[in-house]
């Protein structure tokens, strides 16, 4: 038996946007744990226990609270120096 819906709409997912709930929920679940675990203090603990923590942190952790993107203005455009460090062994 052919149907006469319209399935033109259906699996287009969420409205544009509308928050996605499913990540919300685990971002919730994932702050819980990270209190239950100690939270701020211990994630300090973490870093400062060894270098390669601290490294882990600035290259992976701290970047996820950047903006996504970076505008310019046109009329003031960002500059960008590049500085190249070399270490001399004697």
């Amino acid at each position: 038996m052919a149907t006469t819906e319209n399935l033109t709409k259906r699996g287009r997912g969420r409205p544009k946007g509308s928050k996605n709930k499913v990540s919300a929920e685990a971002k919730a679940v994932i702050a819980e744990a990270a209190e239950g675990l100690g939270g701020a203090k211990r994630l300090l603990e973490w870093a400062k226990s060894d270098p390669a923590n601290e490294k882990a942190f600035w290259a992976t952790i701290y970047p996820k609270l950047l903006p996504l993107t970076v505008a310019g203005d046109p009329e003031n455009p960002l500059g960008i120096a590049v500085v190249e460090r070399r270490v001399v062994k004697a």
